[in-house]
């Protein structure tokens, strides 16, 4: 049963946020989707995007602009929460943005006290899909994924790992290499523990460089991003992408930041990119 928080109509569609128990996460989730006008005449195909570091389900579909070009060519979004929320959940005991509450990293947690709540990867891999399918007019058997910085990171992994669940996958400013980065090492020793085999089992380029299924993938990095250099590094997945023979389409814009202004900029694009694969699920 799905609790709804709020109902707005958009572009002949509506854009519904809503809340339900997970039973993976031990928590109220709080998650959002935008049904196409087309919803009206039965299931749609789907776009999941998964937010970065401190975002919620509102920042997307706030600032990103997606509505008009989703609406037109009948794709609903949906729009997860970046971790679990409530007072039993553990945050971290530093206060910092890149770990903890907000920052769940799409895997699921092994270690306590995180393992209790933080199950992000079951979440939108399993659970998530599944109370859509039994709430909106949407095709669990036509499904993309997209995301941004933290969830580029999800998306890309999660994709990877479930070639036969997702049609395509693209991001924004993604973090490529988590084992080799500030943010993702905190986040992995904490959720994972020392073991670095657990690691590779939610980094992009681990995936790629053991033979993870060639999926139709889009990354956008903009080259005025402040955290290209020592968080994101897009090198390190150009490389393996290259050794593997991975065919990624990779842009480079210069210019643009880390914000949802870029975001924003190429959007439409991505929901293009998606669109035409999921046709064809």
């Amino acid at each position: 049963m799905i609790n709804i928080l709020s109902r707005t109509k958009v572009f002949g569609g509506e854009h519904i946020r809503f809340s339900h128990e997970s039973e993976c996460n031990d928590c109220t989730m709080t998650a959002a989707i935008f049904l196409p006008p087309q919803s009206h005449s039965g299931a749609v195909p789907t776009l999941f995007w998964l937010s970065g570091l401190t975002c919620t389900d509102e920042n997307f579909m706030t600032k990103a602009g997606a509505f008009k070009v989703a609406a037109e060519l009948g794709m609903a979004i949906v729009a997860p929460d970046t971790s679990p929320r409530g007072e039993h959940v553990p945050d971290d005991p530093e206060g910092a943005y890149g770990f903890g509450l907000g920052a769940g990293f799409y895997l699921n947690a092994t270690q306590a006290p995180w393992r209790e709540n933080y199950q992000m990867y079951d979440y939108i891999v399993s659970e998530l899909p599944d109370v859509l399918e039994q709430n909106f007019p949407i095709d669990t058997d036509s499904m993309s994924i997209s995301g941004h910085s933290m969830g580029g990171h999800g998306a890309l992994t999660i994709a990877l790992k479930n070639p036969s669940r997702f049609q395509s996958v693209s991001a924004f400013a993604p973090i490529c290499a988590p084992m080799d980065c500030a943010w993702g090492e905190k986040a992995f020793v904490h959720y994972l523990g020392e073991d670095e085999e657990e690691w590779a089992k939610y980094d992009t380029c681990a995936l790629i460089e053991a033979g993870a299924p060639e999926l139709p993938t889009l990354i956008d990095q903009g080259l005025a991003d402040s955290f290209l250099e020592d968080q994101l590094l897009l090198d390190e997945l150009e490389a393996v992408c290259e050794d593997t023979g991975y065919n990624a389409i990779i842009r480079k814009h210069p210019g643009y930041d880390h914000s949802y202004f870029f975001i924003s900029t190429f959007i439409e694009d991505h929901i293009r990119f998606h669109w035409d694969h999921l046709r064809e699920a």
